[in-house]
């Protein structure tokens, strides 16, 4: 089981601990992401229950998550990285991620995965590069999933 750790800033608190997890929040913000679009409220649940989940937190208002899969030894996917539009452009998404990498249980990983379609830019500024070798990787999708 992972650390679960706190980190305030000013009124927001970041978060892993999974009871703070407000899921109708969780559920409507992925509603409205692009990459989550069809899933069900089940499986949001279900990804929530088996990942790292950091949630923001203004108060008691769920505004932000991100999601990390990962081994705690080799590989982490970093995933569903969602911030509130009432809350964009705060510098919420970067602390995110800074605390997102400097949360004990995810150092010394030899590798991160994310897929974006429009926030190179943010990632970037974390040491995510382009994949080194696409060539060597493969998917299995299932479209209908």
């Amino acid at each position: 089981m992972p650390l679960t750790i706190e980190v305030q800033r000013d009124r927001f608190l970041i978060s892993t601990d999974p009871d703070r997890l407000k899921l109708d929040a969780v559920i409507d913000m992925l509603s409205r992401a692009y990459w989550a679009q069809g899933r069900t409220p089940e499986i949001i649940a279900r990804t929530m229950r088996n990942s790292l989940v950091f949630g923001i937190y203004d108060g008691e208002r769920q505004v932000g998550l991100a999601r990390v899969v990962s081994d705690y030894a080799t590989f982490a996917w970093l995933c569903d990285v969602f911030i509130h539009e009432d809350y964009r452009g705060q510098g919420l998404g970067k602390w995110l991620m800074e605390t997102i990498q400097a949360h004990p249980d995810l150092q010394g990983l030899r590798r991160w995965l994310l897929i974006t379609r429009d926030a190179h830019g943010l990632y970037r500024q974390f040491g995510f590069t382009s994949l080194e070798a696409p060539d060597r990787w493969m998917e299995k999708l299932n479209p209908s999933a």
